[in-house]
C-alpha cells in the first residue's frame, strides 16, 4: 500500500513525517511484551503482578451505592461542565479532616477528571514558546510532555537517593531558572515513594516566591500515609500564593477507573484551569461526582486502605531484605523502591549480569514470572508496588511465592 499523504500532515510534536516509523518500544509496552512470552513459556505458573500500581481492590461498597444512586437521579443527567458543589465541598472538608488545610470551596477547589488529566490541561494556562518546566526524574512526565506540546522546554532535576529523593533546588542553572515558570513535585512520589518532609516544602514555597515560580504538587498518594501524618505543601504558611496541589481518589478511594480529583489552592490558578477545562472536557458525570463525595466524607476509607499497603510493605521488605536487598520501607504510597542488584547467581554457578533496572526487570520477568518496573533515570533502579491481587486475601502466600521463586538466585550489588 502506498504511503498516504496523511504521514505528512502529523505535528512534530509527535513525530511529523515521521510518526509511527520509529522502533523504540516504550517501557510499560516492553513489560507486556515480556509478560506475554513469560505466560506463554510457563503456563502453569501464576504471574505475580507488581508492576503498574493500580489497586487490586474495588471502591468500598457504600461509594459504589452512591453511583447507583446518582446514575438514578435525573439531575444528574447533563453536562457537569465545572459544576458539582456538592464534591467540591467534599473534597475541602476532606482537605480539613485529613491535612488541617482550609479552602473555599467556591474558589479554591475544582473537580478533575483525575490527576493525569489537570496535568495535560495546567500547561495551557502557563506556558509559551521557550519557558521552561522543572520536572523532577524518575516521575511522571504528563505535564514536562505537554508543556513540551506548547513550544516549552523541561529541565529535568534528578532525585538521588542521598538526598531522600528530594530536589536540589541549588542545581538548577541560573539560566533555567530565569526562564523557569513552573516546577512540578510530586510526594510522596512515583516511583521512588518517598515523601516530602514539612522543612522540604517550605524551603520550596519560599524558593518558588523568591524566583517567581508557580509550584505544581502532585499529591495522589499524599493521604495513603502509614502513621497518619499526611503531608501537603498547603499546610505551609504562604504556599496558596505559589502553589496548586492535585489530589485523587484513584488510590486513596480504590477508584482508578472513575477519573475524579480535584485541583486546590491558588485561587486564580484554580480559575485559569477552569477555563482551559471548559473548552477541554465538558466535566466528570455528575452521577461520579456524588460517590465521590460520599466516599470523602469518610476518612476512615483511606485509612484502611494505607494500613492494608503498610501491612504488605512489612511483609514484602522483610522477605527481600533476606536476600540481600535494600528495600527501605516509604511513609506512604504503596511503592517501594530500591537499587537493582548488579547480577543474580543461580544455585548451579550460572551468572547473570545487569546492567540497567531494566534488564533486572526483564529477567525478573522471563525467570520468575513476576512483573515489576525498572526506572533508571537516575540510576539503576525497580519499582515493586503492593497491589498485587492476593487470592481470598491471602497477603502472605503471594510474598511467600515471591521469596520462593527468588531464593533460587543469590544477588550482588
Amino acid at each position: 500500500m502506498a504511503e498516504s499523504y496523511i504521514q505528512n500532515l502529523f505535528a512534530e510534536r509527535i513525530g511529523g513525517a515521521n510518526y509511527g516509523k520509529g522502533t523504540e518500544i516504550y517501557k510499560f509496552e516492553k513489560i507486556k511484551r515480556a509478560k506475554r512470552a513469560a505466560m506463554l513459556a510457563k503456563p502453569d505458573v501464576p504471574l505475580i503482578d507488581m508492576g503498574v500500581g493500580e489497586p487490586d481492590d474495588m471502591a468500598f461498597p457504600e461509594v459504589v451505592e452512591a453511583l447507583y444512586e446518582g446514575a438514578k437521579n435525573p439531575d444528574n443527567r447533563g453536562y457537569a461542565d465545572n459544576g458539582g458543589d456538592e464534591f467540591k465541598r467534599a473534597a475541602a472538608s476532606y482537605m480539613k479532616a485529613v491535612f488541617g488545610v482550609e479552602l473555599d470551596y467556591k474558589t479554591e477547589i475544582l473537580h478533575s477528571m483525575g490527576s493525569k488529566a489537570a496535568l495535560s490541561i495546567l500547561p495551557a494556562c502557563f506556558i509559551n514558546p521557550g519557558d521552561v518546566v522543572i520536572m523532577t526524574v524518575p516521575g511522571y512526565p504528563v505535564f514536562g510532555t505537554h508543556a513540551k506540546y506548547l513550544g516549552g522546554e523541561v529541565f529535568n532535576l534528578k532525585l538521588r537517593a542521598e538526598n531522600d529523593f528530594l530536589p536540589n533546588l541549588d542545581e538548577i542553572p541560573s539560566d533555567i531558572l530565569k526562564r523557569a515558570k513552573v516546577i512540578v513535585v510530586n510526594y510522596p512520589n512515583n516511583p521512588t515513594g518517598a515523601s516530602a518532609t514539612r522543612e522540604f516544602f517550605e524551603k520550596l514555597v519560599k524558593w518558588a516566591k523568591e524566583n517567581s515560580v508557580l509550584v505544581v504538587s502532585d499529591a495522589a498518594y499524599a493521604s495513603l500515609a502509614f502513621d497518619g501524618q499526611a503531608q501537603s505543601i498547603l499546610q505551609v504558611e504562604g504556599a496558596k500564593d505559589v502553589a496548586v496541589e492535585l489530589h485523587s481518589l484513584s488510590k486513596s478511594h480504590n477508584m482508578t477507573g472513575w477519573r475524579i480529583g480535584w485541583v486546590c489552592g491558588n485561587p486564580l490558578v484554580v480559575k485559569a484551569y477552569g477555563d482551559v477545562k471548559d473548552n477541554t472536557d465538558s466535566g466528570q458525570f455528575l452521577a461520579i461526582q456524588h460517590a465521590a463525595a460520599r466516599g470523602l466524607e469518610d476518612p476512615s476509607i483511606t485509612r484502611k486502605i494505607a494500613a492494608k499497603y503498610s501491612r504488605r510493605m512489612d511483609m514484602l521488605s522483610g522477605v527481600l531484605s533476606g536476600l540481600g536487598f535494600s528495600p527501605r520501607k516509604p511513609k506512604a504510597s504503596f511503592y517501594l523502591y530500591m537499587p537493582a542488584p548488579k547480577a543474580a547467581v543461580s544455585k548451579d554457578g550460572k551468572r547473570v549480569e545487569f546492567k540497567t533496572g531494566e534488564d533486572f526487570s526483564q529477567w525478573m520477568i522471563s525467570e520468575h514470572l513476576i512483573s515489576t518496573v525498572p526506572w533508571d533515570d537516575a540510576g539503576p533502579f525497580v519499582r515493586f508496588s503492593v497491589t498485587f491481587v492476593a487470592k481470598n486475601g491471602n497477603e502472605r502466600e503471594v510474598v511467600d511465592e515471591i521469596k520462593r521463586r527468588m531464593s533460587g538466585s543469590s544477588y550482588e550489588f
